[in-house]
This record gives structure tokens, sequence and C-alpha cells, in this order.
């Protein structure tokens, strides 16, 4: 196999040295002397969607949300990329799927129905319905989004409810109307939701992390971290999962643990007004500690004179 220094693969594809090195330490693609050619296609890809001016958080979201929904070690690799506003979508197996809302998506490039067809018959990490049919109950759902982005809150829910009522546990609409109920502040069933979301699909990483974020709320912090370490075990680089597990910890006097999670968000995202924060958190929480151990120490009793601390024998 043909492989690529790292000075070949910035000539070939007329990017710097810097650039690279930022979707390094953004995790979007993993540091190396040695590229593939299928390396080469993965940071074309990036490229492009840099110069279309999609945000590279945005990017890493919705790889990272790939990877908890398909089970793929590099979306940008196994499936075909599609950028639907800020965020992306994939195409794969004959369907395009949004990760982060957890849906297919109407696909206007190919012919709908043959293509939907195999998408449901082959098994898949999605759920998808059932005896009702697929394009039935996307459809709905489509327009359930549809009426959330035009504001009109009560016809989303309604649309959302409709589709429980045929599939109970369809699991992105779950979360859908979990989130405009939380933002309605009716908590209660938002958690609801959230729960039904999780056991519809145990491996549902933004349905932990909007539980989480729902018993925070509702101040029961022990079951928020519990469902935030869920969000992390499932998918470790998911940044905003370490930073609510740090917020989390440190309200519970957990300082050690903050930390940890402080740094690990750091590590995943190092730009921005949230990872200012964490770094300040981190500072503070090293200084708290070395208080502690200086605290501890003015305490120290020393033995007495005349005693020997060790004897020979």
């Amino acid at each position: 196999m043909t492989s690529y220094r790292r000075q070949d693969v910035l000539r070939i594809l007329q990017i710097g040295s810097r650039q690279l090195q930022a979707w390094e330490r953004a995790g979007l693609v993993p540091q190396q002397e040695l590229y593939s050619f299928q390396d080469l296609g993965q940071l074309r890809t990036l490229r492009s969607l840099r110069e279309d001016d999609v945000p590279a958080a945005s990017i890493r979201e919705s790889i990272l949300a790939m990877k908890a929904v398909a089970g793929m070690s590099n979306p940008l690799l196994e499936a075909r990329v599609v950028r639907t506003g800020t965020r992306l979508a994939f195409r794969h197996s004959g369907a395009m799927v949004d990760p982060i809302r957890r849906q297919f998506l109407f696909d206007f490039e190919r012919s709908a129905g043959p293509q939907l067809a195999s998408a449901a018959a082959r098994p898949s990490p999605l759920r998808l319905p059932g005896a009702h049919g697929l394009r039935g109950l996307q459809e709905r759902f489509h327009a359930a989004v549809q009426a959330e982005e035009a504001g009109e809150k009560q016809r989303a829910i309604a649309i959302y409810e409709e589709i429980l009522s045929i599939d109970p546990q369809y699991a992105a609409a779950c979360i859908n109307l979990g989130t405009v109920y939380f933002h309605l502040r009716r908590f209660d069933r938002a958690e609801e939701l959230y729960r039904r979301a999780t056991e519809a699909d145990p491996g549902y990483v933004l349905a932990y992390f909007d539980l989480g974020n729902v018993l925070d709320e509702l101040e029961r912090l022990d079951e928020s971290i519990a469902a935030y370490i869920k969000a992390v075990t499932l998918s470790p680089r998911y940044a905003d999962a370490h930073y609510n597990l740090a917020l989390a910890y440190e309200r519970t006097g957990q300082n050690r643990n903050a930390l940890r999670h402080w740094r690990a968000y750091v590590q995943l995202d190092n730009r921005g007004p949230w990872a200012d924060h964490a770094r300040g958190q981190i500072r503070k929480l090293l200084s708290r500690e070395k208080l502690s151990i200086a605290s501890r120490a003015s305490h120290f009793i020393p033995p007495r004179k005349g005693k020997a601390a060790l004897a020979l024998v």
C-alpha cells in the first residue's frame, strides 16, 4: 500500500501545517507521520467542509454522534458526508442519517422508495419503526421537526405524541419531544421521555446526556452524575458530557473527580469560552488542593525533643 509522508500530504492537498495540527488537536484526525490513500480522502473531506465554513466543533460533534449511532470507527471514510446547515449528515447503505437528531432524512438526490425499503429490511444499529412502516413515521417526524423550526411548539408536540402512540419506543421522537418539554420546564415529562429513549436504545449516547441535564435541573445530582458517566463510558470523546460531569462533581464536592473531567474536556476541546472556563476551574481546583495540603501540614505535630523517631536494634 502506498504511503505518503506528512510533507507530501500538505503539498498534495495544499493545506498548511498549522491547519493539519489544528485538526489533530480537535480530534478530527489522528496525529501521524505516514498516511494512506484513504487518509488523504478523509483529509480532503475535512478541507472541503472547512472551506464551506462548517465549524470544527460541529464536524467533531457529528462524527462522534455517528460513531455512537452506527458503530463506525471512522465515519468520514465509511460514509459519504452531506452538509445540512451547520451540522453533517451521512449517506450510508442507501439511507441518509442525521446522527445528532438520530433520524433518517429525506434524501432528495435519490429515489426514496426502494432505497428506504432496503434500509428498513437491513439490520441496522438505528432503531426503525415496525409494522406501521418507516416512511409514514419518518414523514410525521419530518413534519414535527419542521414545526419546531417554525416555532410551532404545540403542533410539534401533537405530532411527536402521535408518533409515540404508534411506536412508543421511537427513540428520536422521545428525545425531540423530551427536549421540547425541557425548554417548557416540564422536567418530569422530559425525564420520562429521555428514560424511555435509553430503554429503547441502550447505546444512545445523547439520550443519557439529555437525561443527565434534566436530572441536574431537578437537583438530583447523584442520578445526573450516573447518566453523564454512562454517556462518557459509551463515548469517551464526548466533550460536552465531560464538561457537565465536571460541573456536577464540583457541586457535590467531589473536586478530584471534577478535575479529571475538566482536564478531559480541555484535551478534547481546547479553544473557545468553554475551554477557557474549564482551564480556570482546573487552576482553581489545583490551588484549593495545594491549600488543603498546606493546611494539613500546618497541623503536623513533630516528635518531642530527646525522642528518637527511629531506634536501632
